[in-house]
């Protein structure tokens, strides 16, 4: 069964069309309220709503109130000559804080910038402090948590794989706790050897050892006043570890080569992708250092522990693509169940160099399927290569020639939880299309021979599926 995601509570017709296009545009699956019968049939962990004009009163309440348990912590999109927006915008409005006005003529860069500006309110800073894309549960406690530790000086200990954002978690803090206008300074302690850690930290005087040619101030007097966030710290050697262990103790230290001491004032946040408590184990890392360093541990979960959020992720990415001067693009719904199915070892950081790769490759277009590197079609792109088997069994008007494939055949072709077959097939056309597009230098007239159709027909397809720019000069 479809799942959705993004309530529309819309009267005018235009701009339902406008809203849901950009909704599924930016990756969301939006359902118009008018398209449940009876709040019964609303079972949906809604992410969001949007609400527009309201020209039958009874039948906006009624959709609202489709949200169930969600009303009382989504974000709500309001248009700006909405008549509910004293409702839902005003002051003493409970969902004052989740609130963003939209105007029209709507574009997606609008839509983006909005949903933005109420994860930013949400994570209770201003919307260039915002540095959390996403409304999944995780990414929720997330948010709470930094909300929670951000102005008290307690160090905190990030947790979590590599690309999941440990660093950005560092900088949401600092931004948003009393220390916010000083400096924040950051240093990878697996990427120094141990023998330079040292000096990277704590400075050195001149003479101090070969080529210390003057003096020079460590992280922990540039970091002075603000935060000193010390990435992979699982990757420092134990002599290190006893050194950076009497500093957090007696915020005291001195320079290598020096003798005088120097008393800090900084906030340490630390992180790791490693497990601590089994290095402990192995004597790779001090015990005491672990707990002076997690007064407050946060763990940050994986991409794919939180695929809900996918869609904001990716219109984020592309938000952040068009101020480059790069085109958006979006993914068909078969290109999102891949992307979904896909393990995602490298985290947000993964998606981040995906999105980018695609927005080079096809500016301002629909990805689909088959347009995925191979490592992220799965299961999906299995899928594809039976359905091209079926395709090619299949006249343009004949029926689908289920028979003529063996059972187990039909059965990979559909996944557990159904799919469009519409869009299946349209991704495997599509897929079709390009190939006979490269193989014969972008001429149409080439292609079309080798896909046994008329030129004109290719045309219409090319148009069809926003392909023209494929075409040779």
């Amino acid at each position: 069964m479809q799942q959705f995601d993004f309530l529309v509570i819309e009267s005018d017709e235009a701009r339902i069309h406008a809203v849901m296009s950009a909704l599924h545009f930016l990756g969301y699956n939006p359902q118009h309220g008018k398209d449940c019968v009876s709040t019964s049939e609303s079972t949906h962990a809604w992410r969001a709503v949007y609400v527009g004009q309201v020209d039958d009163a009874a039948e906006a309440e009624r959709q609202f109130s489709l949200l169930g348990t969600s009303a009382a912590h989504v974000p709500v999109l309001l248009a700006e000559d909405s008549p509910w927006v004293e409702r839902l915008g005003g002051a003493k409005s409970p969902f004052a804080g989740r609130v963003a006005t939209l105007g029209f003529p709507l574009s997606y860069e609008k839509l983006t910038e909005a949903m933005r500006n109420i994860y930013a309110r949400l994570l209770g800073g201003q919307a260039g402090g915002l540095r959390f894309v996403g409304n999944s549960a995780p990414m929720l406690r997330v948010n709470a948590l930094i909300r929670q530790v951000a102005p008290f000086d307690s160090n905190v200990l990030v947790l979590g794989e590599s690309g999941t954002g440990k660093e950005m978690v560092a900088r949401a803090i600092h931004e948003h706790s009393p220390r916010r206008g000083k400096p924040f300074v950051a240093i990878n302690c697996g990427a120094i050897p141990a023998e330079l850690l040292e000096s990277e930290l704590f400075g050195h005087e001149k003479g101090a050892f070969t080529g210390a040619i003057s003096a020079r101030k460590g992280r922990f007097e540039m970091a002075e006043g603000g935060t000193l966030f010390l990435d992979e710290i699982g990757d420092m050697s134990l002599p290190m570890q006893v050194k950076l262990l009497r500093v957090l103790q007696e915020r005291a230290y001195e320079r290598v080569g020096g003798n005088k001491t120097q008393h800090c004032d900084v906030r340490i946040i630390a992180a790791t992708h490693r497990n601590l408590e089994q290095s402990i184990a192995e004597d790779r890392f001090r015990e005491d250092l672990y707990y002076r360093l997690s007064v407050f541990p946060l763990e940050l979960p994986s991409l794919r522990e939180r695929l809900d959020d996918l869609p904001a992720l990716i219109a984020e990415f592309n938000l952040r693509l068009a101020r480059r001067g790069l085109g958006a693009v979006r993914f068909s719904a078969g290109a999102m169940q891949s992307l979904r199915a896909h393990a995602w070892p490298g985290n947000v950081r993964e998606l981040s160099n995906l999105v980018e790769r695609l927005a080079i490759l096809f500016p301002h277009g629909e990805v689909r399927s088959s347009d995925l590197p191979q490592k992220y079609r799965g299961q999906a792109g299995a899928d594809e290569m039976h359905g091209v088997a079926l395709l090619a069994m299949m006249g343009d008007e004949s029926p689908i020639a289920a028979t003529a494939l063996h059972s187990s055949d039909a059965e990979r072709l559909l996944p557990e939880d159904g799919l469009d077959l519409k869009d299946h097939l349209a991704d495997i056309e599509v897929g079709l299309i390009r190939q006979a597009l490269d193989a014969t230098g972008g001429v149409v007239a080439h292609a079309a021979r080798l896909l046994h159709m008329q030129r004109t027909t290719l045309v219409e397809k090319l148009r069809k599926y926003g392909l023209q720019n494929s075409m040779a000069a």
